[in-house]
């Protein structure tokens, strides 16, 4: 890419959820194996000509409908790494669920980028079942059809690169149109998974997540991102691991806990090495 762009990569905490490791795992075998929280996150990519914000968080309502600790909103929360919400063009959605596609009304000047694949999903036949319906809000979908009635839902279908330096990767699995981004950094190609692996344990360990339409597809992406990473683990950054808070610095020693710098190496633990999947591809 002769033309690619580096861009300083963020991660913001805006939101936790108690709960215990039998929540996080299709099949854990020890039903005692205690808790073990996640954080959400909204993520920011800033080069020297755009910014990329990836997914927009939950609000109030939701969090309160679903008992989820909401710390700040992640909108506003955009101002902790200088950008002014008001003034951002482009947003990639990667999923539509409730955690992700919120608070699409305090960006008023945003395109949303979507897959194809996951709009069909989140109002097609599929949500007539609670157990895929659950994760998914009705006024955020409703806002979201509202965007593309506007002209400002712009949709792929696959991988595209989005931007020199910006890559879009259709993953599904745990929804049907799931997308995962790299981004290119000074560091290397960060894989921002999203929910393509929840937890550094879904891929390190083979443990799907269960929130899932699909758990063949969702095994399947685990090596996908392996193959984007070029089979370097330290470039996926999971969707909801509050061990990425602990392996990254943060921006300031006023943010720590919530804003953590993703584009430089992190630093974990050597117990938290673990051998990547087999037959990772490289893409």
């Amino acid at each position: 890419m002769a033309n690619k762009e580096i861009y300083d990569l963020f991660a913001i905490k805006y939101a936790r959820h108690e709960r215990d490791a039998r929540d996080n795992f299709v099949d854990d075998p020890d039903p005692h194996h205690g808790p073990m929280p996640i954080d959400y996150f909204v993520w920011v990519a800033k080069s020297k000509s755009r910014t990329v914000v990836i997914d927009t968080g939950f609000d109030q309502r939701a969090a309160d409908e679903r008992k989820r600790q909401l710390i700040r909103c992640p909108i506003e929360s955009l101002k902790l790494v200088g950008v002014d919400p008001k003034k951002v063009t482009d947003v990639i959605i990667t999923h539509m669920h409730y955690d992700h596609a919120g608070n699409v009304e305090k960006l008023p000047n945003a395109t949303f980028h979507l897959q194809d694949m996951e709009m069909s999903y989140a109002t097609g036949r599929h949500m007539l079942q609670p157990v895929f319906r659950k994760a998914y809000d009705i006024e955020y979908i409703v806002s979201m059809v509202r965007q593309v009635y506007a002209e400002r839902v712009k949709f792929h279908a696959g991988d595209v690169e989005l931007f020199p330096g910006i890559g879009l990767h259709f993953i599904g699995g745990h929804t049907l149109g799931l997308q995962s981004v790299t981004v290119e950094t000074k560091r290397g190609r960060v894989v921002v998974a999203s929910d393509a692996a929840h937890l550094y344990a879904n891929i390190l360990e083979a443990k799907p997540y269960p929130t899932v339409f699909n758990i063949g597809d969702m095994m399947e992406g685990h090596q996908k991102l392996f193959g984007l990473a070029g089979g370097n683990e330290d470039l996926i950054v999971p969707g909801h691991d509050p061990l990425v808070l602990d392996y990254y610095p943060p921006v300031s020693a006023k943010l720590k806990g919530i804003v953590i710098r993703l584009d430089v190496a992190p630093k974990k633990p050597k117990a938290a090495k673990s051998k990547k999947p087999a037959k990772a591809k490289k893409k």
